[in-house]
């Protein structure tokens, strides 16, 4: 299989290859097979790269604020009308299950365009009344704002991040990661073809000496990162020594609690997608489930029971639901939290191996895998994991399970289920953590910010909060009377 674009970056409305970066290549991680050899952006990419967001950054702030939203929506139009062709790439790239992709990136993507094109004419300033004089706000761009994607989302994290920046005026220089170049180039193409103009989504491939050589950049306002939280520490000790605006969206050891009250294959459908989805390897996922003691031996044995019904297999088949490991590198250490979790005493419940698949004998898949009897100082209930670990922990006082809960350094996500509607908003407001939901979870609409307390990130993603990361308030004050001075 291929999947070799026209050359490694996008810059300036075009394909360029770089001369002298270093070469890399993506894999398919079903059969570890090379699909696209990518060269790293030396440092004449890097130059044009800037050079042609400034100059197309002029002409973009300079743009009526409602063609901005017109031009933002045509994107989203084309990822729909492209999204069979875009979501095979991401599947290629990643591995996802093709009946994941179809649904999770580029149409999520397109409906992010869709929703800040939306908001682009609503983007005001505000009138204040002073008595004989008045002033008024204005919301102007940053500049060039420089965003870093993660690999398990590529395409909707692009979406996430342009989407904003450009709405308000910005141009955006994005660098996704290594381990998944593809998308980022189609949305650029996608970007062109709707009538933005060059140079305001550039696509720069590389490593973290390419995001270092961005951040540092003087022409660059502002950072956005997805990633981890030793990247994201590293990301905004430099970002801070150059003064840059930062959002920052890190990892998680998110708490899902399930009361004795709450229906129990709902609570399952949430735990399973807080923790399967996309093999686990999303930053949010509920990875410490806390059951209740008196539902918990139910809760295992129809979790372990649904969870036997998983298809592992060809990620491009439809009816596929758990895709490998995006690499090498990932199935390694998942395979080790699994021994680790083995030898710290938890009780394996179901899986605990890497995946056998016959059609794939070289594809870094692992079974889906619950614990049980997991306690708080554990390492797989400490640490982040990435993959398709699910721990069990008991409880039964409410109190007790809360500050459990929030006895970590993350703080992304939490999700309750209750039938109780005054314990459930009871808990949450006690909860530590930036994104939470009842009775469901892992739901991520457009319209909700998205973000975490704590060491997992700063600044949120996504609704109108993300619009105040992406501008900049200027103040006029305007005095209609005369001007008194002491002498």
């Amino acid at each position: 299989m291929r999947a070799q674009p026209q050359a490694s970056h996008y810059v300036g409305g075009s394909y360029l290859e770089s001369q002298s970066g270093t070469p890399f290549d993506s894999l398919y991680p079903a059969t570890g097979e090379v699909i696209a050899r990518i060269v790293s952006a030396d440092d004449a990419i890097v130059d044009a790269a800037i050079k042609s967001a400034k100059e197309g950054q002029k002409v973009w702030a300079a743009t009526p604020p409602a063609e901005r939203g017109r031009i933002l929506r045509r994107t989203a139009e084309i990822l729909r009308e492209k999204n069979r062709e875009l979501s095979i790439l991401e599947t290629l790239d990643t591995g996802k299950p093709l009946q994941e992709t179809l649904i999770a990136d580029a149409a999520s993507g397109a409906d992010c365009l869709e929703y800040y094109g939306g908001l682009a004419a609503t983007l005001t300033g505000e009138h204040i009344e002073l008595g004989g004089a008045f002033a008024y706000t204005k919301r102007e761009p940053l500049g060039i704002c420089f965003g870093i994607g993660a690999w398990n989302y590529p395409i909707q994290i692009a979406c996430w991040k342009a989407a904003p920046a450009l709405v308000c005026g910005n141009a955006m220089i994005f660098k996704p990661s290594e381990v998944t170049p593809l998308s980022a180039l189609k949305l650029a193409e996608a970007f062109s073809e709707a009538g933005l103009p060059d140079g305001v989504f550039n696509v720069l491939q590389g490593f973290g000496d390419v995001g270092a050589k961005m951040v540092a950049h003087p022409d660059i306002a502002k950072v956005s990162l997805t990633g981890s939280v030793p990247t994201g520490a590293k990301v905004a000790a430099l970002a801070g020594e150059h003064l840059k605006k930062t959002t920052l969206e890190l990892g998680g050891k998110s708490p899902l609690i399930i009361f004795d009250d709450a229906d129990i294959e709902n609570a399952i459908s949430a735990a399973i997608n807080a923790n399967f989805y996309s093999t686990g390897q999303i930053c949010s996922n509920g990875t410490r489930v806390f059951v209740h003691s008196g539902i918990k031996e139910e809760f295992l044995k129809r979790l372990a029971e649904r969870t036997k019904t998983a298809i592992l297999g060809d990620p491009l088949d439809e009816a596929t639901s758990i895709g490998p490991l995006v690499s090498r590198q990932q199935l390694d250490k998942v395979m080790h939290y699994l021994k680790v979790g083995q030898n710290e005493g938890a009780r394996l419940v179901c899986g605990g191996n890497a995946a056998k698949v016959d059609s794939f004998p070289d594809g870094y898949f692992v079974e889906p895998t619950v614990f049980a009897d997991v306690s708080d100082d554990m390492t797989i209930a400490r640490e982040e994991i990435f993959g398709p670990v699910l721990s069990v922990l008991d409880f039964d006082d409410e109190t007790d399970v809360v500050d459990r809960a929030n006895d970590t350094e993350f703080g992304l996500a939490a999700g309750v289920f209750t039938r109780d509607i005054q314990r459930a908003h009871r808990v949450i407001d006690r909860l530590q953590a930036g994104t939470c939901w009842i009775n469901t979870y892992n739901l991520t609409p457009i319209e909700m910010p998205f973000g975490g307390y704590k060491k997992s990130g700063i600044g949120r993603e996504n609704g109108h909060a993300a619009i105040d990361y992406y501008s900049q308030i200027k103040s006029v004050y305007v005095e209609m009377g005369g001007v008194e001075a002491a002498f």
